[in-house]
């Protein structure tokens, strides 16, 4: 970190804490802070979708998912896109036409008050977790490589954002995320840029790709029916929907976002935007993981990208082991450059030498093995050591190879992604507790002053829970894939509730809250025993699960003990 990186990064945080304080001070009522008065125009409500989705995890986590395991990871967004449109048709007009608040206050009118409660609880508890994960992730990576005190950056970002939001409500945050997106998305492009730029001069970008093929980075589409395989096209459309309709569709810090629209056009408008952008994005973001392990073919690496491992062997017994391991990646990356620049030239004369392919191929498998013992050293060194270093490998680039004044814009895209999905958050969790807890339970009647002071004192209250959770939080195989998990383990069951309140006139109060209650209990059974225990399932399948157990258990308990019930709360359908 040079002066002028310092510079770069600490303007540009200022300016999107300040205009954001400044542009949205005075909110005067709680539609006002929770809705932004449905002033939102449609490429805003797009960008701030796109802002709430993309933390500082996936700018941190995706490259190197990408680095290790190729882009087979995009698949999980595949669902996505008719998500979009199954919420645009459905969802969206809703709401609106119920006048709501919140996603939870719709299940009242549809239900009752305890599902609408059960509902929101359990937004509460899977988003405050969440929301303490993307303080978090930006702070242990940037700790650990800068040097930084991990609580201190913990309260660094948290605060940044509590400012503003705490201020705004929810045109802070849309403000500010338009801004932020722009500072991301300039800084994945100039980095991208520069990365094919630092490739060897006579290595075409077509070249690339072969490199990366030949090294199984390129396999985007995975048809396997194998239940244990994370990522497959079956998983992205049928998990990853249902994940992408949850998220979208019912959690609070995404519903947030368009119910501030214009209108329900411009809501729709937003959502589609973001329906068309998101897959070409994290393709993009994927595609960059990829050039940096193209890059590393012919540069330096390490054999473990977390420098804390590093820190641990030097003090252990085994540092001379380690050392001979290192000796052995030193000459092995010899080696797979020589070959590398072989294979290139042999492609520039539009021939793919598969002698040469398969030498990758077993060199790439040498290095693994090397990596793999690396780990083994590190974990006798400190048993507690996080051994998986996805999450580093980005960020190692970025520190050693950009140039000045990049590495301060790189830190800002990290820490700008970070504020952007906290805030929301906060919005969300502050609105949520504020009017489907708080004003809810309330017997007597409060002044729109009193609701709007209780709902910027939760987010208050939810920023400091966000940053204590961040502060005692443990690093996981893989951010990106640890808040998907949380989400898949409650999702499924909320998003069950929804359509059935959506999609079903027939099934009443009584018979929804006890299947959505066997359904979340199921769930955690599930995890424990085939995911957490054996990884015999993808964990995408918990949200398609979820909500088809949700829904028939629903369907079963009506037509079979409560047929003769009355539903009085048919009106929002109608």
């Amino acid at each position: 970190m040079q002066l002028f990186d310092w510079i770069v990064l600490i303007v540009t945080l200022l300016f999107i804490v300040g205009y954001g304080s400044w542009k949205t001070r005075g909110s005067k009522n709680v539609e006002d802070f929770i809705l932004g008065n449905n002033e939102t125009p449609w490429y805003t409500v797009g960008l701030s979708v796109m802002a709430t989705q993309a933390s500082a995890i996936t700018f941190l986590s995706t490259p190197g998912q990408a680095y290790h395991d190729g882009m087979g990871f995009v698949q999980f967004y595949f669902g996505l896109p008719i998500a979009m449109i199954v919420i645009c048709l459905t969802f969206i007009p809703l709401y609106h036409k119920s006048k709501v608040y919140t996603a939870y206050e719709f299940l009242e009118k549809r239900f009752d008050v305890k599902t609408r409660s059960l509902a929101a609880i359990l937004f509460l508890v899977q988003r405050g977790l969440g929301t303490g994960l993307t303080i978090y992730a930006p702070a242990i990576i940037l700790s650990a490589l800068l040097g930084w005190n991990l609580t201190i950056m913990n309260i660094i970002i948290g605060v940044m954002v509590i400012i503003y939001t705490f201020s705004g409500g929810t045109k802070a945050v849309n403000v500010t995320q338009k801004q932020q997106m722009f500072v991301i998305m300039s800084g994945m492009f100039i980095t991208f840029f520069l990365i094919l730029h630092y490739l060897p001069n006579d290595m075409t970008f077509n070249s690339a790709l072969h490199i990366a093929g030949a090294n199984d980075k390129m396999n985007i589409v995975d048809f396997s029916f194998d239940p244990e395989e994370k990522y497959t096209i079956w998983s992205g459309i049928t998990g990853g929907f249902f994940l992408a309709l949850a998220y979208f569709g019912t959690d609070q810090s995404q519903v947030g976002r368009y119910l501030s629209g214009k209108s329900v056009r411009e809501s729709q408008m937003g959502l589609i935007m973001n329906g068309l952008l998101k897959v070409p994005m994290q393709f993009f973001i994927l595609l960059t993981g990829v050039m940096v392990f193209v890059f590393f073919q012919f540069n330096p690496v390490p054999l473990n990208f977390n420098p804390n491992n590093k820190t641990t062997i030097e003090k252990s017994a085994y540092k001379e082991e380690y050392k001979v391991l290192e000796n052995k990646l030193e000459k092995l990356s010899e080696d797979k450059k020589v070959i590398n620049l072989l294979y290139i030239d042999q492609l520039n004369q539009d021939y793919d030498n598969p002698i040469l392919r398969k030498e990758l191929v077993a060199l790439s498998n040498k290095e693994k093995d090397l990596r793999d013992k690396a780990k083994e050293i590190i974990s006798r060194a400190d048993s507690n050591a996080e051994t998986n270093d996805k999450d580093y490998v980005f960020f190692h680039f970025i520190l050693n190879y950009l140039p000045k004044g990049l590495i301060g814009l790189l830190l800002a895209v990290i820490l700008s992604a970070a504020m952007s999905s906290t805030a929301s958050g906060l919005t969300a969790l502050a609105s949520t507790t504020a009017i489907d807890i708080y004003k809810r339970n309330q017997k007597e009647e409060k002044s729109e002053k009193h609701y709007l002071n209780v709902t910027k004192f939760f987010t208050l209250f939810w920023g400091v829970v966000a940053i204590l959770f961040a502060c005692v939080g443990t690093l996981f195989e893989n951010l990106i894939q640890l808040v998907n998990i949380i989400g898949s383990i409650f999702y499924g069951t909320v998003l069950g509730i929804f359509l059935v309140a959506f999609y079903s006139k027939k099934v009443q109060a009584k018979p929804m809250f006890i299947s959505a209650i066997i359904s979340q209990l199921t769930i955690f059974v599930i995890y424990y025993f085939m995911i957490y225990s054996q990884e015999k399932l993808g964990y995408l399948w918990l949200n398609f699960i979820g909500a088809m157990l949700t829904i028939v258990l629903a369907v079963l308990l009506q037509f079979l003990f409560f047929r003769g019930d009355n539903n009085d709360n048919e009106l929002i359908l109608d």
